[in-house]
Parts: structure tokens; C-alpha cells; sequence
């Protein structure tokens, strides 16, 4: 029976199991000490007493099966129980109840040990919360906390909502959601999530959502529904038993029929019990979970992990999944007569109520300019088309350009210039008059060429992308990740029979983060929510929910499925193939009914030993990076964060060299961008070259995965040589040439290019190996992709 299907039978459960041990165990040791001093009666009477204490409860195992239409072992194991006691061997049923109590207590053990992480969310959850009113702070059960209330989280308490910070720069310990080890800085006016730690100074929020509404609660909801006892897997393992137990019988009876003897019945029921299929699979199984749990991916249950393992069609959305998910405002453009500063309190205002990344963003951006904002009313959300209410006695809308709105001059140049910069609009229509926009770009994931590719290599080969965004940075998108198809401009329906179409044709995932998501997600044969930003429509239409904001999370989630079902079947085929033998030569009455049971007892051990492997995962994916080349890598990617601010001198010099035709402006910008080349780009190329490419030899498999980068390396500095021949002549006439422009302008804008795919690729294959979110590391090769656990 389930132990987690009912608190009650867990409880009985947690010391009927050891109990059990202890009696059986102490009933078998003392009987052979009685035994050894020829006391053959007294023994025989203490092993009869513990043969019963273990029929008592098979029994009641055995009717909570068949109640639940499930036959195997536990029948198998009343049978044999009662043979021992029939045909009197009395030493075989002490040892078959040893093995019983022994099997059940290693089997919960093994469930305890694998399930742990999850648990730890449950224990983790905040249970009260400090409210500030004026100058007087008090403590209130979580439920009483109300959106706008102003919270108070001190050092060292779990932040109990969800909401915004307001007066400080605060110090997080995020990796209860997200497995992260390092800790994070939030500053004024930022999301903070609930479940995560503060680990500096105390700091005030204002509470976003209740508590039943905000991110912890909803990735508990998950955990309390996470098991294994659904899994395909472990119904398979079901009617598996449904042929193994009648095979047994048949064994049994034959073994009686052809030799008489019913000694020979009993020990092939003993060498039968219990199978060890029905005990590798619910460990395999939730061990996967528990795996998962710990790389930060909440599965709700074992079939949405299998179902994960055999998919082979990927939908996902762009905006949140494959794009960071954090856009941020270019620029705000108002309509002639409108002034942007109060545009862009509008729009903020309004957005205040709305989970899309994109109101975030837009909110977060007039947090940071200091704009005050007004509680908004009458507010509706209308999926896929934006968010609307009353500010101020003003009715604004805030999202997609509004049908009945004509293209003023303005709005087609706001159009055009989006076109070009792959940026999204949020247009802002005050009382129905078209009066601003906004525009937003949401970067790449660092991670997502990458993941791209492991997802393929785990078994994907379809990935499409949907989104309600505009096709050409949709297509753009689609073509740096090499994605098989795109649909722009998606409504919530549309993105629906999209993944239902695909669903016809293959076992299909879905992966989406915003409220206009959730339909797809429970479309789709196996919803992924990405809930460290995404809302909680999403989540919990979700079968599984990435609390780390990164989509390679998916590809350790599909390598964890795969490796928990090879795991659970490798251990229920192995254990039957032993028992199958072992029933055989018992049947020829080569293995007596004691050797029989301790035999078998060594056969449940080692699977369950075996199913308990699927916590470490794959160890053929796993290869470690040393902690010298990890914190190496880390060193230069905060140096490429530092540097690449400073690439636009490169642009700036280039632009202003091809409008003023050389003069001494444009020779100084020049001139800026060549020290900033000389002084700091060029000396980080060479430490790359003779620091960290030698030291990702080893992790990478071979010198040459770092080859490519350093014939770059030679490029990048030939042409800084160049633009400092070029700067040389210059310097003598004051001016630069007209003779020499056109090369000059090749090379600058060459450079700035080239190092904008550099900077791309080092970040895309060798930084993200120690990203600072990172808690399994996956390292491209060669021959592909390893995965490794940061120690």
C-alpha cells in the first residue's frame, strides 16, 4: 500500500516498519541461540511467533492491494509465509519475515532518503510575518498579510511574500527556489520572491501578492504533489507483477506436482518474495524527483518525469523562456504635446497589477527614475492584448497598438525603429488617444544556444517557438538558435491549437512563463512553467516548475528522466532474472527454503541499493571543473561585463568619423576608442590566451575547443594594429585622411562586430561553466555535452 497515500498509514508506518524489524530480527536470533543448545522446541515456537508477526501485516498489505486492484508481492508473501508454517519449516518463515520487515524498512529508508529535498521545501515555508504600521511593528499569521502592507523581513528570516523592496539594498539567500549557492543583491524598488533568505541587514517590502498568491506557496502546492507512485514506470512495474505473480504459482505447483514434495512449493514462493521490481521502481522514480528537485525543477509527479523522457517535440514561448526574461526600457517616446516623464508614470501605474515580464520591466524602469506611482482601479487584463485601468480619472491602456488607432507619423517611426533594433512596443493609449510608447528588448538567454543543443542530444528534434511578439524579432531569434519553426503574434488561442497540433503527432513539452501561457501548458502532453519569473496561472498549470530562472534546467530535467527510468528497469530486471533463477533451482530442489530467503534477501538489498543510484544521476554526464578554473572563469566574466559598456566607443568613433569626414572630433573619438583597445581590451584577450584557455583544456576535452577563439584572439588584435597605423599618419596632419576613412571605418565597425559574437561565444560556451546561478555545470565537448555537480 502507499505509504504517502494517507497520513494516517504513514504514521503507523513510521514505527510499524522498525518495530517489525526488531521483533523478527530478535525472534530469529534468540531461536538460534535455543536452537544451538539443542532447545529445538523453544526455537521452532520463537520462529512460529515471528513468521506470524510478519503474516499479520502482509496480510493487511495484501488487502490493501488487491482493494486498490493491484496483485504481486505482498500475495506472494502471505503464501509463502503460510507454506513455511504448512509444511513446518519454521527457520525459513523467521528468515522470509526478517527479509519482509527488513525489505519494507530499506524500501521506506531509501523513499525518506530520496525524498528529502522535497520535504525541506515544506519545512522551509514561513509561517508569520512582520507588519509595519507607522512606527509600530508586530508580528501576524502569514494568512493576514494583505497586498500593499509593508512588511519587515530582519536577518536571517525567510521573506514571507511576494513583493517589492523599499528602502534598501537587500542581501538574499535564494537557493531554497533556485539551488543556487551564492547569494544575490536586490535594491530599492526590485521584485523579491517569497522562500527566499535574508542574509544581510532588515530591510521593509511592500507586500505584492498574499501569501497564497506568491511563489512559495505555489512551489509547495507542487512539492505536497510531487511522487512516485503514479509513474508510467511504476504501472508498468504493476502489471509486470500481474504475470510474475501466476508464473510463480505455476512454478510452485509444478515443482509440487512433478516431485511430490511440497518442501520444494514452499521454497520457490520463498526465492519469490518479495519481487523486487515493485520496490526498484518507486525508488528509482522518486529518486529522479529528488534529483530534480535539487537542480532546482519541481515535478508534480513521476509520469510528468517519464513523460519529460520520452518527449521529442519542444514548444516554447520566447518572451521569459529563451529571451532572459528581464527586458529593459530603450526608450520612452511620446506623442507631439505629451510629455514622457508622465507617460511613463501612466503606463507604470497601470502595469503595477500585471505579472508580464514586460509591465516589470516597465515598472521597474520608473522605480528607478523615481517616478511616484498611483494605485490604479477598474484594472482588466486581457491575455495577449495588455492591461488596462484608471489612473488618476484617466482610462489608459498599456500593450498592443489598438485597432481602431491610425498610424500617426511618430508611430510609424517608432515602428520602424523597433523593426530595427528587434524591439518590443508597449503602446500607451490615454482616454482612446494613441500617446506614447515604449520600447524594450529583451536579450538571449546567456545559456539558450547551449541548452538548444542539449536538448536536441537528449532526444528532442522538433523545437518551435511561439509568441505574441512581432515576426521579425521572433525570426531572429528562431535563427540564432536554429529553431524548426515560428509562430508570431500568437493569441492565447492560437498558441493552444499550436500545441495541440503538435500533440497529435509526439509526445510534446511546453514551456511558457506568463499568464496568456497557461492554456498551452495544460494543452500540451507535459507543461513546464518557468516559475522563478513566471506568474502563478502558469505554475500551476504546469506539470513541472523550473524555480531557477534558466532554461537549461530542462535539459539536467530530461537527462534526470532518462537515467531514473533506465535505473528503475535495469533494477526490476535484474532482481526478476535473479529470482526467475532462483526459482528454477529451487523447483529441482537444489535450494532449500532457508537458503531460499537469505538468498533473496540479498537480491532486494542490491536493487534497492542499485534504484538509490539514480540520485547522483548519470555518472557518464558528470566531469568536474577544477576550483582554480572555476573562479578563473568567473574573474573574466566580470571583466567582459566591465569591457563591454565600453564597446560603443567603438560604434561612437565610427559614427562620428563618418559625420564629420575626419576632422580633430572625429580623430580624438578615434583616438579614445584606441587606448580603450591598447589599455584594457587587449591585455584581457592575451590573459585569456595564456590563463584560461590552457586551464579549459582539460574540462573541454582538448586544446583545440578554445582554437577558434584564439584565431579571433589574433584577428581582434591585427585589426587594433591597424586602426594604430591608421592613427599614426593621422597624427602628423592633425586629421585624418579622406584617403583613409573608408578602411578605417571598415575596421572599427569590423571590430565592434567582431567583438560583439566574441564576447557572445566565450559567454555562451565557456563562462556559463561557472555561472554564478550555476549549481550543475554542463560543459560542451567534442563529443557533446557533460553535466557536472559544483561540489
Amino acid at each position: 500500500m502507499t505509504r504517502q497515500a494517507r497520513p494516517w498509514v504513514a504514521r503507523l508506518s513510521g514505527w510499524l516498519e522498525p518495530a517489525l524489524v526488531v521483533v523478527t530480527v530478535a525472534a530469529l536470533a534468540v531461536g538460534a541461540v535455543l536452537w544451538v543448545f539443542g532447545l529445538r522446541g523453544a526455537a521452532d515456537g520463537l520462529w512460529i511467533a515471528a513468521t506470524v508477526a510478519a503474516f499479520v501485516p502482509a496480510l493487511f498489505w495484501m488487502i490493501a492491494a488487491l482493494v486498490k486492484g493491484r496483485t504481486g508481492v505482498d500475495l506472494i508473501a502471505v503464501l509463502s509465509l503460510a507454506g513455511t508454517l504448512w509444511v513446518g519449516e519454521y527457520l525459513a518463515g523467521a528468515l522470509i519475515a526478517v527479509m519482509l520487515a527488513g525489505g519494507r524498512a530499506l524500501d521506506a529508508a531509501a523513499e525518506r532518503r530520496a525524498s528529502r529535498d522535497l520535504r525541506a521545501l515544506l519545512e522551509h515555508a514561513p509561517r508569520s510575518a512582520r507588519r509595519r504600521v507607522g512606527d509600530e511593528v508586530t508580528v501576524i499569521p502569514l494568512g493576514q498579510v494583505v497586498v500593499d502592507d509593508v512588511l519587515v523581513v530582519a536577518t536571517g528570516e525567510t521573506v514571507p511574500v511576494d513583493g517589492r523592496i523599499l528602502n534598501t539594498v537587500a542581501a538574499l539567500d535564494e537557493s531554497v527556489l533556485t539551488g543556487e549557492p551564492l547569494q544575490v543583491e536586490r535594491g530599492s524598488g526590485e521584485p523579491v520572491r517569497s522562500g527566499v533568505v535574508n542574509v544581510g541587514d532588515a530591510f521593509e517590502m511592500r507586500a505584492s501578492a498574499t501569501a497564497a498568491e506568491s511563489t512559495y506557496a505555489g512551489i509547495v502546492r507542487l512539492a505536497e504533489q510531487a511522487g512516485a507512485e503514479n509513474a508510467p514506470v511504476v504501472r508498468l512495474a504493476d502489471r509486470y507483477a500481474a504475470w510474475f505473480l501466476p508464473l510463480a504459482l505455476v512454478v510452485a505447483g509444478a515443482a509440487y506436482a512433478i516431485s511430490g514434495s511440497p518442501v520444494r512449493a514452499v521454497a520457490v514462493l520463498v526465492v519469490a518474495t518479495p519481487c523486487p521490481l515493485l520496490l526498484a521502481a518507486p525508488v528509482a522514480i522518486v529518486s529522479g524527483l529528488s534529483q530534480a528537485s535539487r537542480m532546482g525543477v519541481v515535478v508534480r509527479g513521476g509520469g510528468a518525469l517519464e513523460s519529460l523522457g520520452h518527449a521529442t517535440t519542444l514548444v516554447m514561448d520566447k518572451t521569459g523562456t529563451l529571451t532572459a526574461g528581464r527586458p529593459q526600457v530603450v526608450e520612452v517616446v511620446a506623442a507631439p504635446g505629451r510629455e514622457t516623464t508622465e507617460m511613463m508614470r501612466l503606463a507604470a501605474s497601470v502595469d503595477q497589477v500585471s505579472p508580464h515580464v514586460l509591465a516589470e520591466a516597465i515598472v521597474t524602469e520608473a522605480l528607478a527614475r523615481e517616478i511616484d506611482l498611483s494605485a490604479p482601479t477598474e484594472v482588466a487584463e486581457q491575455p495577449g492584448r495588455g492591461v488596462s485601468g484608471t489612473v488618476d480619472g484617466r482610462r489608459v491602456d498599456v500593450g498592443k497598438l489598438p485597432d481602431s488607432c491610425t498610424g500617426a507619423d511618430w508611430a510609424r517611426a517608432v515602428v520602424n525603429r523597433a523593426s530595427l533594433d528587434s524591439a518590443a512596443i508597449a503602446w500607451i493609449v490615454v482616454d482612446g488617444d494613441l500617446a506614447a510608447a515604449i520600447l524594450l528588448r529583451d536579450p538571449l538567454r546567456r545559456h539558450a544556444p547551449r541548452t538548444i543543443r542539449r536538448l536536441r542530444e537528449a532526444g528532442l528534434n522538433r523545437l518551435v517557438m511561439l509568441t505574441g511578439d512581432r515576426p521579425e524579432p521572433a525570426r531572429e531569434v528562431a535563427t540564432v538558435l536554429g529553431l524548426d519553426e515560428v509562430y508570431a503574434e500568437q493569441s492565447p488561442a492560437d498558441k493552444v491549437d499550436a500545441v495541440r497540433r503538435e500533440r497529435e503527432h509526439a509526445v510534446t513539452v511546453m514551456v511558457g512563463d506568463g499568464v496568456n501561457d497557461a492554456p498551452a501548458l495544460a494543452a500540451a502532453t507535459v507543461g513546464v512553467a518557468m516559475g522563478a519569473r513566471g506568474s502563478t496561472a502558469s505554475s500551476e498549470a504546469a506539470d513541472i516548475v523550473l524555480t531557477t530562472d534558466r532554461l537549461d534546467r530542462l535539459a539536467d530535467a530530461m537527462d534526470t528522466a532518462r537515467w531514473s527510468r533506465r535505473i528503475a528497469v535495469q533494477s526490476a530486471v535484474v532482481g526478476m532474472s535473479m529470482s526467475l533463477l532462483a526459482m528454477i533451482v529451487a523447483a529441482v530442489g537444489w535450494l532449500p527454503p532457508a537458503a531460499g530467503a537469505l538468498l533473496q534477501e540479498g537480491i532486494d538489498v542490491a536493487v534497492i541499493l542499485n534504484a538509490l543510484r539514480a540520485l547522483r544521476g548519470n555518472p557518464a554526464l558528470r566531469t568536474e571543473l577544477a576550483p582554480d578554473t572555476e573562479a578563473m572563469l568567473r574573474r573574466f566574466a566580470g571583466e567582459h561585463d566591465a569591457l563591454r559598456d565600453a564597446l560603443g566607443l567603438l560604434r561612437a568613433a565610427a559614427d562620428r568619423l563618418a559625420e564629420r569626414s575626419g576632422d580633430e572630433t572625429a580623430l580624438s573619438a578615434v583616438e579614445t576608442a584606441y587606448r580603450f583597445l591598447v589599455d584594457e581590451l587587449l591585455p584581457h584577450e592575451e590573459a585569456e590566451e595564456t590563463e584560461l584557455y590552457p586551464a579549459l583544456a582539460t574540462p573541454l576535452g582538448s586544446v583545440e575547443a578554445t582554437a577558434t577563439m584564439s584565431r579571433t584572439h589574433a584577428e581582434i588584435h591585427r585589426l587594433t594594429m591597424r586602426i594604430g597605423n591608421h592613427l599614426r599618419l593621422a597624427r602628423t596632419t592633425g586629421r585624418i585622411g579622406s584617403d583613409q576613412i573608408d578602411d578605417l571605418l571598415a575596421c572599427l565597425y569590423g571590430l565592434y562586430t567582431l567583438l560583439q559574437l566574441h564576447f557572445r561565444q566565450e559567454e555562451e560556451n565557456y563562462f556559463t561553466l561557472a555561472d554564478d546561478e550555476a549549481e550543475y555545470v554542463s560543459l560542451p565537448t567534442e563529443s557533446g555535452v557533460k553535466s557536472t555537480l559544483r561540489p
